[in-house]
């Protein structure tokens, strides 16, 4: 009788809705299709690249931006500077451009069925017309370029550009954030660079575009390839945001590596000057990913979305770990001017284990997803993007699957397949979206 008890007690429990409890997850995954450079670029520049070494277009995610009134299922992307890796040479690592010809371009995406469909590629060109393409700017600033073998040095280029993020305005221009100087760059519709903001004191001359010296000065002492990665827009479009990608080697690149503290930028559209500055400070790197490869040089800033206000939501990663932050401009100091922007200042910002020491009051975080604990996350997750309170999209970059710079007898690519994707995000938990709210983004390396 007892055991009949039971099993009619079990049978009337599981009659009884249960409470659900929603989880974060990801709901659709979309991928691009293998796409050859040379196709690609030579539609917009017909037999501008003569040889893209079997090298597909990838590197589409290192921005991801949607526009409050874009379709649900369209996105604008972004290519940063080429396929590129490093070989060692007498000890030295030289930087590698596959295909130096390769020309940054904003791309319009749509998601369907599984696939990332590029609907729309806007080559970036300067005032003449001609591709900026992706080549350093400046000697003994910027890395030495060399062709895919590590043997032959290519020309700089004051023109290129290491584009890692974007945003679109409701008129259609662009606003673009790089990795070189570091820079923010105006592109109209068409692609034509309107003006490049870089810091000062930095001589970029003999540009094909207009040059502005606003930024800060200390700007200049960014890690080579960890510029500017991340850039947001405000709600009513008068305001960006920048995250660097990485501390400033300041006041040299032992203290850089090792710091916790690197920025973030306020740039005021209409006046074109920065308004604000703050700090922003990584988890201890063990404890956010435990690979025992991982140092705290591995930390970076890569996506950003301006929620609204005094609310960004910023995305801090390695390349196995990816974390989206909640960040309040409201309760952080703002240092712009301050002695934290003097290259003399003693210790300097990047030095100090404890800003509050220093009365510096860091960006206030709050976890809102561990991206990486979903199942079917790609590695390297530098863009992002807010489809609404309760779904969010990002994507990874590929690095053109080129990174490991390994190429056969022929000198062709010889890739690990890695691919870009989009994948969409239901929350399980809304964001809390105030105001106008924005959609908006991402890195690389």
């Amino acid at each position: 009788m007892i055991i009949d008890s039971l099993v009619s007690l079990l049978f009337v429990a599981a009659l009884i809705p249960q409470p659900s409890f929603a989880q974060d997850k990801v709901i659709a995954t979309y991928t691009l299709p293998d796409t050859p450079i040379k196709a690609f670029q030579n539609a917009a520049f017909p037999g501008n690249v003569a040889n893209d070494r079997k090298v597909l277009l990838g590197s589409v995610g290192s921005d991801l931006w949607r526009g409050p009134k874009d379709p649900r299922d369209e996105f604008w992307m972004i290519t940063d500077r080429g396929p590129n890796g490093q070989i060692a040479v007498d000890g030295k690592n030289r930087r590698t451009f596959w295909v130096p010809e390769f020309n940054p371009t904003i791309v319009r995406v749509k998601t369907e069925g599984k696939a990332i469909k590029i609907v729309d590629a806007i080559p970036i060109v300067g005032q003449s017309g001609k591709p900026v393409t992706g080549l350093p700017n400046l000697k003994d600033i910027d890395e030495a370029p060399y062709n895919y073998s590590a043997q032959e040095l290519l020309p700089l280029n004051p023109n290129g550009l290491d584009t890692e993020g974007l945003v679109r305005t409701s008129a259609g221009d662009f606003w673009i954030s790089e990795e070189y100087s570091p820079s923010i760059v105006h592109v109209d519709r068409t692609g034509k660079v309107i003006k490049r903001y870089i810091p000062e004191g930095l001589n970029l001359d003999g540009t094909d575009y207009p040059v502005a010296k606003v930024l800060p000065s200390i700007y200049g002492k960014r890690k080579i390839n960890r510029g500017f990665e991340g850039i947001t827009l405000s709600g009513d479009e008068k305001t960006l945001y920048m995250v660097l990608q990485s501390p400033l080697l300041n006041p040299d690149r032992k203290t850089g590596e090792a710091s916790r503290n690197s920025r973030v930028l306020v740039f005021d559209i209409p006046s074109e000057k920065v308004t604000a500055e703050y700090v922003y400070r990584f988890d201890v790197s063990k404890e956010f990913d435990p690979n025992p490869k991982n140092t705290p040089d591995e930390m970076k800033l890569s996506g950003v979305i301006a929620m609204n206000p005094t609310t960004l939501l910023i995305l801090e990663r390695t390349d196995l770990v990816a974390k989206l932050y909640s960040v309040d401009l409201s309760q952080a100091t703002n240092i712009l001017g301050s002695r934290w922007n003097d290259v003399k200042t003693a210790p300097a910002l990047e030095s100090i284990a404890d800003p509050a020491s220093a009365e510096v009051r860091v960006l206030p975080k709050t976890l809102v997803l561990d991206l990486s604990s979903l199942k079917g996350m790609p590695e390297k997750i530098e863009g992002i993007a807010l489809l609404d309170q309760n779904t969010i999209a990002v994507a990874n970059d590929n690095d053109f699957d080129s990174e490991d710079s390994k190429y056969d007898a022929e000198g062709n690519n010889v890739g690990k397949g890695k691919i870009s994707q989009i994948l969409v995000i239901s929350l399980a938990k809304p964001l809390s979206l105030q105001q106008s709210t924005i959609a908006k983004t991402s890195e690389s390396r």
